[in-house]
């Protein structure tokens, strides 16, 4: 393993373990400009797909016809906390749609925000998919089903119109053919993508700059981009990265966490894409990671470092909440148009 594409976890005065990345920054033209490690290899983005996955609620005219806000397109971005004011807008959402969060096909799985737990169970309540973190993305899909005239049961399968206008969507602005992406299934049972970590990276640069794409592709992006940095609150929540990071950006960037150690960004001003994964999946390094590139990169004024510190060297902590190591990159970009 290179000692050059790490985030080491020091303990003391020790490296206890490690975990190694890969990044690439793309811009909007496909070219690669900077790396670590692979950058070829195939992973699943999972919930950094959301924004391409928000894409055919806009263009469906789903979005118009249901008077979507910019919270609400933002909210179909989300891994949310599951926190009152994201559980308030799905239903909400579902509300004018004219369904319930029966129809919410993702699951259930403890809600990420404690105190959202803590009175589910002092009130006796069931926990139910309104809370699943990926209810916001479900609810954007339901709606353009609803729109469309098409199935609201079975929405989540591959071969559901939704989803392969989803498949057809990432194909494009990845620029990656869609017979070569690869089909999985992701926690919220619907299908997830796997394709190259710098295609993954470019596509985010297309959502950021996208004068290559056709008038209503642009359009689209550019409305689920601001929702996003409009109201990032619904994309996390709080005590959040995606939500801090872009509250800190104050409407440069995107940024959307997957599961497994995936974190992507996208900068309008420069119109660069960047794509990270952690290659053995734990997402406590993808953090530090996403904040190294960017303060390498020279995309972070010394203000927003400083807000955002906790992020780029999070704190290890005992049981008696005691500080007791931290996390550190340890990795330095390489241009790779050198190569």
């Amino acid at each position: 393993m290179e000692d050059n594409n790490l985030v080491k976890v020091q303990r003391g005065n020790h490296m206890e373990s490690c975990h190694q990345i890969n990044v690439a920054v793309v811009n909007a033209d496909g070219e690669l400009l900077h790396q670590v490690g692979n950058t070829q290899e195939k992973i699943y983005a999972r919930s950094s797909m959301k924004p391409f996955q928000a894409i055919p609620i806009v263009e469906t005219g789903a979005a118009d016809y249901y008077h979507f806000s910019d919270a609400d397109l933002s909210l179909c971005t989300a891994s949310h906390n599951g926190e009152t004011m994201h559980t308030d807008r799905v239903l909400s959402i579902l509300d004018k749609v004219g369904l319930d969060d029966t129809y919410l096909g993702c699951g259930t799985h403890i809600p990420r925000w404690r105190d959202t737990y803590k009175n589910l169970i002092l009130n006796g309540e069931e926990v139910t998919p309104l809370y699943n973190n990926c209810s916001g993305k479900h609810t954007g899909m339901l709606a353009t089903v609803k729109y469309m005239g098409e199935s609201t049961e079975n929405y989540y399968e591959i071969d559901h119109p939704i989803q392969q206008r989803i498949r057809k969507v990432i194909s494009e602005m990845c620029s990656y053919p869609s017979d070569e992406i690869v089909i999985g299934i992701d926690g919220c049972g619907v299908p997830v993508h796997a394709l190259p970590l710098d295609r993954l990276a470019h596509g985010y640069a297309k959502m950021v700059n996208p004068k290559s794409l056709r008038e209503e592709r642009r359009t689209s992006v550019e409305r689920i981009t601001t929702a996003m940095t409009t109201a990032p609150e619904m994309v996390g929540g709080t005590n959040r990265f995606c939500t801090d990071f872009m509250l800190a950006g104050k409407g440069r960037f995107i940024g959307k966490a997957g599961a497994e150690g995936v974190y992507c960004i996208g900068d309008k001003e420069t119109g660069l894409g960047i794509a990270v994964k952690v290659v053995d999946g734990n997402g406590r390094a993808v953090y530090p990671a996403a904040m190294e590139v960017l303060i390498q990169l020279g995309l972070l004024s010394d203000d927003q470092i400083e807000n955002l510190k906790e992020y780029h060297h999070p704190k290890l902590f005992n049981a008696r909440n005691e500080v007791i190591g931290e996390l550190i990159p340890s990795f330095n970009l390489k241009n790779a148009l050198a190569f």
